[in-house]
């Protein structure tokens, strides 16, 4: 399997690996919490480092499921393009939803720095139904990897037991302070793994590999990276 569309095959293997370990990984990490904002702002006001930990992982498994949908739907799309444009369409709107939800986490979590964790609880609590335009994207959080999964099985990409995993990630739940340690929760991230894990695999070992200036250009990118973002 060589892929020569954007974003590659390195990126979209990367990302079909790494993407559900992280999301389990965030999810673990703050686990034993409440999994309501009320009991996430008082795990970070005791432990910040763990739960500033445990966001962030999640959030770098959300970013990276892009390229592991896209590595679905071009398979899917061979045989089943409906289904897995569809698929791939949902699934990235609902991903944007994610990536949102995760920022407005990370700003409460410096409104305990900031005020306390009392006062930052009142101005959560507040301010939590608000209306953004996200929230148009909360059906396609639900519904997008269900159609992906009924597309990659038609299309014979996955078997019936991966789909049915796959169509568990539906199961996670979306929003802002979301601990997401129920075990519903952890159940459609084990079924995102045994979905895409071990075809992550299979897309990284089928070609060629990467060269080794690459492979040093892009560990040397990553530490930069954070530096330029810091002090920007």
């Amino acid at each position: 399997m060589t892929i020569t569309a954007i974003p590659g095959r390195w990126a979209e293997g990367t990302g079909l690996v790494l993407g559900p370990f992280l999301l389990l990984a965030g999810v673990l990490l703050r686990s034993g919490e409440d999994d309501f904002f009320p009991g996430q702002l008082a795990a970070y006001n005791a432990d910040p480092g763990r739960m500033a930990l445990s966001y962030g992982l999640y959030a770098a498994g959300v970013v990276l499921l892009w390229p592991a949908v896209t590595a679905l739907a071009r398979m899917a799309g061979r045989t089943h393009p409906g289904w897995a444009q569809w698929g791939a369409t949902l699934v990235l709107l609902g991903l944007f939803g994610r990536v949102f939800h995760a920022g407005v986490s990370h700003l409460a979590f410096q409104l305990v720095d900031a005020l306390g964790q009392a006062e930052a609880r009142r101005v959560v609590e507040v301010t939590y139904g608000a209306f953004h335009v996200f929230k148009a994207v909360n059906v396609c959080v639900m519904g997008g990897w269900i159609v992906l999964a009924v597309g990659a099985y038609r299309a014979r990409v996955l078997g019936p037991v991966r789909c049915v995993a796959l169509a568990l990630a539906a199961a996670l739940p979306l929003g802002v302070l979301k601990g997401s340690s129920d075990p519903l929760s952890l159940a459609a991230l084990t079924g995102l793994a045994v979905a895409l894990v071990p075809l992550g695999v299979t897309v990284l070992r089928n070609g060629p590999a990467p060269r080794w200036w690459a492979v040093a250009l892009t560990a040397a990118l990553v530490p930069v990276a954070f530096v330029i973002g810091m002090a920007g």
